[in-house]
């Protein structure tokens, strides 16, 4: 038997569950079973739990067939637990290292409950103390009321028959119970063991409504007991902090909350209690006009700061250009779909793939492109645009029905109920991205990370093409969306493309038949300005011989290089059109630490990594997987991090051998799962509705 049960309930969770569970598995005390209750979550979660089983035999995953909330989940997990202690862990909430060492050093042979502390870390990744006393001698009740916060030996939860409650503030009423059932079997102990996470969406805590009515319920069911009495001023101050938070109690619910609470205060308060402050006297009294009068008075300063940002907002709105104010009171055009790529750079990517499968799919949406005035030249003729910033582009934002972008749109912007935005982003993430950048602000460069969320609570759908992504783009983009896990629309050339369309494409380049062709695409470098090729190119292929050429792709932040333009062959395709038709044509991908890897995988062609300053990229930008480790699933092939190992590689074959191919294998499977040549038929389909 186990010394503890680690009961996870998973929903929804799919972009924090790993952090979790290895925060549990990589417990220096390791007796202990993880048991993950998939609660039938329409994410990755349940893929997740079944990889970390695989690997750990303390895993144990359980998948319910229907959803039925936090306390189902947990009460399922606790059901199926042999451990001698219990400890309820949330899905998106890490177990602090040394935790269960503390918590076992703190349990003797009569503990049935111990509490311990807290943190809290928010999507900032901004972390905040707890609040909760701990130290000797502290109440026990006046500690948060959380599941997560607590272990409780098993047998003392099968004897009390406790049970998490359904619904909202399931955890309230057995918290509490085994809080004054323990009594002197309950121990305190001093430090922070979990890390709780306030998520900015998907969690009742912060979405408002009368949803949270149900705490009253919840206390009304334990004040009605025998130890009614000694909880009660605990619960008022649980209630009142409830009623206080706008996160959860909307105004035009404040009353009926209010009173709801006033009627508990004056049916259970016990003989002789004295209320404790003034909100405490107004809900003695029952009179809501002297608590938001209370109320108001205390918020004079929450006032202030709201009517600057009020302030703010209209004054960005009045220098908001008239016309486009007056274009967004006209009736949206449900047959108008704005295009934008990387920037406003041109038509290119997944938006240029999703727009011509929805001309072939749903030919009654009008597609239209955005570009910035000095890349007017990139769209093809015939193909309609409009110029970043003009009257046109005014309109067309303000009237469109569908918006597709892979960056985001100028600023200005004011999406509309109604209009439907497709996140399709432009790339599989190597690299930190989102709000996991704060931690490398070497490379932030100024980004403010309020316009990055404010950006993503426009978006409707983010397209991800595989299981990494979508994990990632959950946690490091934080809003109501929903995921679209359908493959990358611009990948859909690689499945279809014949022999003849390479053919074509090789001669459009000038390349001989009897070439063979190395891409070579390194990525940009926050700490780098300007393209500067860490790798010879001459004496590379000077090292190969005439039968090969090198196509250079820089990084669009840096455009062409001067330098490459004279040797014949090396070809600098920096402003080709289509980065897909490069691929195409390659024989081998040479990279460092670009996305197009993730790509390139789909045509099951060699891929060499050429890392020279790894090290120092990780430091400075940070990753999501070791590139360099070895591991099938994380390394696609050869790997050099000198110019000599290169050079070594392609000369003597081993570039590509059985051991690359069973890693490039690997690789395909775990980030290309969905690339069959008909993403963008899957995204069509789901975005507009034919």
């Amino acid at each position: 038997m186990a010394r503890f049960s680690v009961v996870v309930p998973a929903h929804r969770v799919q972009g924090y569950l790993r952090e979790c569970l290895e925060s549990v598995l990589a417990q220096s005390f390791a007796d202990l079973e993880l048991i993950v209750v998939d609660d039938a979550s329409p994410d990755a979660s349940a893929a997740i739990a079944a990889e970390y089983a695989e690997r750990d035999p303390r895993v144990r995953p359980i998948r319910l067939d229907r959803h039925g909330g936090t306390g189902v989940a947990r009460n399922t997990g606790a059901s199926h637990a042999s451990g001698e202690f219990l400890l309820f862990l949330d899905g998106d909430d890490l177990l602090l290292p040394g935790a269960l060492h503390s918590i076992d050093d703190a349990l003797d042979a009569e503990a049935d409950v111990v509490l311990f502390g807290h943190d809290k870390v928010d999507w900032w990744e901004t972390v905040r103390p707890g609040g909760d006393q701990l130290a000797p001698g502290a109440d026990p009740l006046a500690v948060t009321p959380a599941a997560w916060n607590r272990v409780i030996r098993r047998s003392f939860w099968v004897t009390h028959a406790l049970r998490f409650d359904d619904g909202p503030y399931e955890d309230v009423v057995p918290v509490h119970r085994a809080t004054l059932l323990a009594a002197e079997r309950l121990r305190l102990l001093d430090r922070v063991c979990v890390r709780w996470r306030r998520r900015r969406g998907g969690s009742h805590s912060t979405t408002p409504g009368r949803a949270h009515f149900a705490i009253t319920d919840r206390y009304e069911h334990l004040l009605g007991s025998p130890s009614g009495p000694r909880l009660f001023p605990y619960a008022v101050a649980h209630l009142l902090t409830v009623l206080a938070d706008p996160g959860r109690i909307r105004p035009a619910d404040r009353a009926d909350f209010f009173r709801a609470v006033a009627r508990l205060h004056r049916t259970y308060r016990p003989a002789g209690h004295e209320p404790a402050g003034d909100a405490q006297r107004a809900l003695a009294a029952g009179s809501y006009t002297a608590f938001e009068t209370l109320r108001t008075a205390n918020g004079r300063v929450r006032a202030a700061r709201s009517a600057l940002t009020r302030h703010k907002k209209r004054l960005r709105a009045s220098l908001m250009k008239l016309a486009y104010r007056t274009d967004r009171r006209r009736a949206l055009d449900p047959q108008l779909a704005v295009f934008s790529a990387y920037w406003n750079r041109g038509p290119a990517c997944n938006p240029l793939a999703i727009y011509h499968k929805a001309r072939e799919l749903a030919p009654h949406i009008k597609g239209v492109w955005v570009v910035s005035s000095r890349h007017r030249d990139k769209v093809p003729a015939g193909m309609p645009y409009v110029i970043e910033g003009s009257r046109r582009y005014w309109q067309a934002m303000a009237r469109a029905t569908y918006l597709v972008n892979n960056a985001s749109f100028p600023g200005g912007f004011v999406k509309r109920p109604g209009q439907i935005y497709l996140q399709t982003h432009h790339g599989t993430p190597l690299k930190k991205m989102g709000l996991d950048q704060r931690r490398y602000p070497a490379g932030t460069h100024g980004i403010s990370f309020q316009k990055v969320l404010d950006h993503t609570d426009q978006w409707d759908f983010s397209l991800s093409a595989n299981p990494h992504s979508t994990e990632v783009w959950e946690r490091v983009y934080p809003s109501a969306y929903a995921a679209l896990e359908l493959g990358y629309p611009r990948n859909d050339v690689y499945a279809s493309a014949t022999p003849a369309d390479i053919a074509r494409v090789r001669g459009g380049l000038g390349i001989a038949e009897d070439h063979k062709v190395l891409l070579y695409a390194p990525t940009h470098r926050d700490y780098q300005k300007g393209f500067l090729p860490r790798l010879d190119l001459p004496r590379l292929v000077r090292a190969l011989g005439p039968g090969y050429v090198v196509l250079v792709r820089a990084h669009y932040f840096y455009g062409s290089s001067a330098d490459l333009a004279d040797h014949p062959q090396i070809l600098d395709v920096t402003d080709h059109g289509r980065v897909e038709d490069l691929c195409l044509a390659a024989d081998a991908l040479i990279t460092d630490y670009s996305s197009l890897m993730f790509d390139y995988a789909c045509l099951d062609r060699p891929i060499i990594t050429y890392a020279p300053d790894w090290q120092a990229y990780r430091l400075a930008r940070g990753a999501y997987f070791d590139l360099l480790s070895g591991v099938p699933g994380e390394t696609p092939g050869a790997v050099a991090t000198t110019e000599d190992q290169l050079i070594s590689l392609l000369q003597d074959g081993s570039w590509d051998t059985d051991d690359t191919t069973k890693l490039r294998e690997a690789f395909r499977a775990r980030f290309c799962p969905h690339d069959d040549g008909r993403a963008a038929e899957r995204v069509v389909r789901a975005v507009f509705g034919v």
